[in-house]
């Protein structure tokens, strides 16, 4: 598993770099680079020198923030909020856009990010997952690197049966943090994740709870924020869940009661809304339907891609290009930014359904 996370990483850095050192990412961009773009970010926080930081590509530093917003102006991006991004597609041709969203609520947003924003002029929106904002959420991928950080194996119930993961070094840290989360993400249920989690953290004798109350903001932070004009505040569900794993009431209710308790906490209703996880797996064409139903100005995916002027009839699944930790080089900033990275692998997708198809 961790050879093939490693072969992945290394993959997409080489087609990063073969775009941007051939120059097809300039000759490509017209044609690929669309209306704007939407950034996702999660954790800015100053680089750590740990050897074992499983969820890195969550992670950006200050520094690199501070380049990304010179970098987009430098190429006439307008940075502006997602208020504004049905009319800006309603109107082909105008000027390029940048939106910055930060997903699931982390206090580093207000320490560490919101300084470097607020001197720039660069409005962004908080997807705020409201168990977090309430510190009784369970973060846990977290739970998993504090518990494989701690010990020298890590043992798991799941569905019945025990997995135990040697965890003395780095090598098999990470290979056990790769293992269980493929493990936990592969759960079709929830309440199943919840449990084997739950046994997880009282083995290895972490707080899960206590750790989301020191890592995410609280309802008054979340309102100091709310009340700088730059700041949006947009829902991320109730509990963070996987919406596609859950029936159709309890996935309703996940994204209702969320922007409810926004509402309730901050005295406005959220007209914005993040699918957790974002990708196929967690959100289709259910759950782009239960947005809309549920009156969301605009909902976001974790599919990457740029916005073209045509995307106006899928509000409710806009795409966003994510700022990962592991490609903090301003050079894959600028050929993510084209656009012509999502083109071609959307492009490559399509081949391989009409192959499939054939």
């Amino acid at each position: 598993m961790a050879a093939n996370v490693s072969l992945r990483q290394s993959a997409i850095r080489f087609m990063l770099d073969a775009l941007y050192f051939s120059g097809a990412h300039h000759v490509l961009g017209p044609r690929c680079g669309g209306a704007g773009l939407i950034l996702t970010l999660h954790h800015v926080l100053p680089a750590r020198s740990d050897a074992f930081q499983p969820n890195r590509a969550l992670e950006i530093t200050p520094e690199f923030l501070e380049s990304v917003v010179e970098a987009l102006r430098e190429q006439d991006l307008e940075f502006i909020s997602l208020d504004e991004v049905p009319d800006r597609l309603r109107m082909p041709g105008s000027r390029r856009f940048a939106c910055v969203t930060f997903d699931d609520g982390y206090r580093d947003v207000l320490e560490w990010a919101f300084p470097v924003l607020k001197r720039h002029g660069v409005p962004f929106t908080i997807f705020v997952t409201s168990d977090f904002a309430d510190g009784r959420g369970h973060l846990w991928w977290r739970t998993i690197e504090h518990a494989i950080s701690r010990n020298e194996h890590v043992a798991i119930e799941i569905d019945g049966a025990t997995r135990s993961f040697a965890c003395q070094t780095t090598a098999e840290k990470y290979a056990a943090f790769r293992a269980l989360g493929a493990e936990l993400s592969a759960l079709r249920s929830e309440l199943k994740l919840r449990g084997a989690m739950n046994r997880l953290a009282d083995w290895a004798g972490v707080d899960a709870q206590a750790h989301c109350a020191a890592s995410c903001l609280g309802w008054t932070e979340l309102a100091e924020l709310a009340a700088d004009p730059l700041v949006t505040i947009g829902a991320h569900t109730v509990t963070h869940a996987k919406l596609r794993t859950l029936g159709p009431v309890a996935a309703r209710w996940e994204i209702e009661a969320g922007a409810g308790c926004i509402e309730a906490a901050l005295g406005v209703r959220p007209a914005h809304f993040a699918y957790p996880f974002g990708d196929a797996s967690a959100a289709g064409s259910r759950e782009f339907a239960l947005a809309s139903d549920l009156g969301f100005t605009t909902a976001v995916t974790t599919r990457p891609g740029v916005l073209s002027d045509q995307t106006g009839n899928g509000l409710m699944c806009l795409p966003r290009i994510s700022l990962n930790g592991e490609f903090q080089r301003l050079r894959y900033l600028r050929v993510l930014a084209s656009g012509v990275p999502s083109a071609t692998w959307n492009g490559l997708r399509q081949l391989k359904v009409v192959r499939s198809a054939a």
